[in-house]
């Protein structure tokens, strides 16, 4: 049977046109897109679409965005094999986190993708990113499963896990890395999956979508000179559940006594606090004593976790509802292969 695919098209570079005034790059419809890419039609696939209404730039994607392309997968689910997501680059990082949360029991590909220049430009890379997407989509092994059973992001040369995933280029093609976990797929003259890389259920339980998000979460910055005055207003958000803490290095932190004692405070109010290296590559230890004071006091190590996934995965787990300990257990598990324990 033809594999059939869902492409949920939500906006972002890939569908983009040139103001012909203003020179400035806005969203198009998925007409527009697929027009472009002819050669989609040589595939011998049934693809179906989903379109934004209207189509974003992703710097404006959101929860409530998130909750829509999860519903659409979920309720689309058995219709199709496979899903491919057209997304800015800018968040994509972002969304490929909360999806892989959101859509527990996952046993189909969700592949992300778009490009750096739009699909009617010349040299845009959009094109072969939309259809190494959609083959990856219908790939499967030699048992008839699909060779992808998560969601992962397809740029370029290479397809990665999705809540491992960070944008580190904003003008070249190979756009995004997973610097803490290896390539899924090389994509050359043929694609090369890493089978020891993907995921591989043993068993086969229905999707569970679990919609729900909170954004009581932010972030923190540690920067030499950091002032107690600034940290404390920071700690102090009203509403807040959730910090992610980015440090330096290895998990490092201040050791002053007035740092210490404002992290304490902030825990024993009950807010949940998460040390995630600054580091692109790399892991929370508590090698030096500045990492090892934060542990002591009850931030979580998040060890090699990216930003990306320690916020949305903060916003999913106070999403359900969960107390602040069964968050800090959460935390210290792998959900979906988004942190080595």
């Amino acid at each position: 049977m033809k594999p059939r695919l869902l492409i949920i098209y939500t906006g972002g570079t890939i569908g983009m046109i040139e103001d012909a005034e203003t020179k400035v790059l806005k969203p198009f419809d998925f007409t527009h897109l697929m027009e472009n890419v002819p050669k989609v039609k040589m595939l011998d696939y049934e693809i179906e679409n989903i379109q934004f209404d209207p189509p974003i730039d992703s710097s404006d994607m959101n929860i409530s965005h998130w909750q829509e392309i999860a519903r659409a997968i979920a309720d689309n689910y058995d219709r199709f094999d496979g899903f491919v997501v057209l997304h800015g680059t800018d968040t994509m990082a972002y969304t490929a986190s909360a999806l892989s949360f959101m859509l527990e029991n996952l046993r189909k590909p969700v592949i992300i993708t778009g490009s750096q220049l739009p699909i009617g430009e010349v040299r845009t890379d959009g094109e072969e990113n939309l259809i190494t997407a959609l083959q990856i989509a219908a790939a499967r092994n030699q048992h008839g499963k699909p060779m992808v059973q998560e969601v992962a992001i397809l740029f370029e040369n290479y397809l990665w896990r999705g809540n491992r995933s960070t944008k580190r280029s904003a003008d070249n093609f190979n756009a995004f890395k997973s610097n803490n976990y290896p390539q899924l797929a090389k994509i050359g003259l043929d694609i090369q999956f890493n089978n020891d890389a993907l995921v591989h259920p043993v068993t086969d339980p229905p999707l569970n979508p679990r919609l729900g998000m909170d954004d009581a979460v932010m972030s923190i910055d540690l920067f030499p000179g950091i002032s107690e005055a600034v940290l404390r207003h920071q700690l102090n958000t009203p509403g807040i559940k959730g910090i992610v803490l980015r440090t330096f290095g290895a998990g490092n932190s201040l050791t002053a006594d007035w740092f210490i004692s404002a992290i304490k405070d902030t825990l024993d109010r009950g807010v949940i606090i998460l040390n995630v290296t600054q580091c692109p590559t790399g892991s929370v230890r508590s090698r030096y004593l500045a990492a090892g004071l934060l542990a002591e006091i009850g931030v979580v190590p998040g060890r090699d976790i990216t930003f990306e996934a320690a916020l949305t995965k903060m916003m999913f787990l106070f999403g359900m509802g969960l107390s602040p300990a069964a968050v800090r257990n959460y935390l210290n598990t792998a959900l979906c292969g988004e942190v080595t324990v």
